[in-house]
């Protein structure tokens, strides 16, 4: 997830610098998008880790 994060950052720059302002606009949108995605899932992998590192042992 977070490598499509960076392919869209990227390609929304080099958009930007050839003066693609539509292309770039979308691109940064779905850059902002699949980075908030990874965050989301990168916090809730690391809160059930943590539950399972952390549980009752028997």
């Amino acid at each position: 997830m977070l490598r499509w994060a960076l392919t869209f950052a990227i390609i929304a720059i080099i958009a930007a610098g050839l003066g693609f302002y539509g292309l770039s606009d979308m691109s940064a949108q779905i850059a902002k998008l699949f980075a908030l995605v990874f965050l989301v899932l990168f916090v809730v992998a690391i809160v059930a880790g943590r539950r399972v590192i952390g549980g009752p042992t028997v």
